[in-house]
């Protein structure tokens, strides 16, 4: 499902229009600058907890050494932040079956 799905699924459940419900979605899940009330909570540093559904953290990664796998050279993997996602057990319950 991609985002314009979800609008057109969000706009039946609500009964609202799918124009609105294409700007709600793109409210939430922008990645632009300054944009997408995930993207602005996770560049905060803030953890986004969705009772029931799950949390979206910012987790770090350190720099670390790996290989070119063409020429063999040892380089450098900078160390770098990254966004993650753990369902919640109702989740998790839920695609189980």
């Amino acid at each position: 499902m991609n985002k314009s799905e979800m609008a057109d699924k969000l706009a039946n459940k609500a009964d609202i229009s799918k124009t609105k419900a294409a700007e709600i979605v793109e409210h939430i899940f922008s990645t632009k600058d300054g944009e997408g009330i995930i993207a602005v909570e996770l560049d905060a540093g803030r953890k986004v907890n969705i009772s029931g559904f799950g949390n979206f953290t910012l987790k770090h990664r350190s720099e670390r050494q790996g290989r070119n796998p063409a020429t063999g050279e040892t380089i450098t993997i900078p160390a770098k932040n990254y966004a993650h996602f753990s369902a919640a057990k109702g989740l998790k319950d839920r695609v189980a079956k």
